[in-house]
């Protein structure tokens, strides 16, 4: 953490927190860290996790969060990541209150999210939890980034965690409620629900 420093404290879930912080070499640079508690995972689950992370810091699209670098302290897995200042998706549909979003919006996100999931898709990667927390604005709220994925996978070395790894069932395909075999059609159904409250907002 000698690198950074730490602005506040911007969310917490069940897994740990994330942190706003700016870079201790040009304060200008910010982004969020997010802390994972891994110390009840064994050593082997550790360096699996941390290896996820790596692979998820080969992602290079400009509707993916960039996954910076990551480092275990203090039983802690950390995950930094660029921060996006317009904050998650679900809090503009909150914002809109009874207000529809233009169809044209709703087309030109969705859009930017499917050229996210084809990227991810193509890296034979899964992101399992699709759903609008997940999905981070720029400032100006044109450029939606998909983020926060690979991390629940990365969590479930422990059954402990397993359980709780679960969240909402609101996005969830039936076969991962069922506790089925899945694979990349899962996320589409997510998309599928994302789509339905981008233009429902429920």
């Amino acid at each position: 953490m000698d690198q950074y420093r730490k602005v506040k404290v911007i969310g917490k879930g069940a897994f740990g927190a994330a942190i706003l912080v700016t870079a201790r070499s040009d304060a200008k640079l910010q982004y969020v860290i997010k802390q994972v508690d891994v110390s009840k995972l064994k050593p082997k689950e550790r360096e699996e996790a941390k290896k996820e992370i790596k692979l998820l810091a080969g992602f290079h699209h400009p509707n993916i969060v960039r996954y910076r670098d990551s480092f275990l302290e203090s039983g802690l897995l950390n995950i930094v990541m660029d921060y996006a200042e317009g904050g998650d998706l679900a809090n503009l549909l909150k914002e809109q209150g009874t207000r529809h979003l233009p169809e044209e919006q709703v087309l030109d996100y969705f859009v930017q999210l499917c050229l996210a999931m084809k990227h991810v898709h193509d890296r034979k990667v899964l992101h399992r939890d699709i759903k609008s927390q997940n999905i981070f604005l720029t400032q100006n709220r044109k450029v939606m980034k998909l983020g926060d994925f690979g991390i629940a996978r990365v969590l479930n070395g422990t059954t402990d965690l397993a359980k709780t790894a679960c969240g909402t069932p609101y996005y969830m395909s039936p076969e991962i409620c069922d506790n089925k075999p899945y694979n990349d059609k899962s996320d589409v159904w997510s998309m599928g629900c994302l789509l339905y409250e981008l233009a429902t907002l429920k």
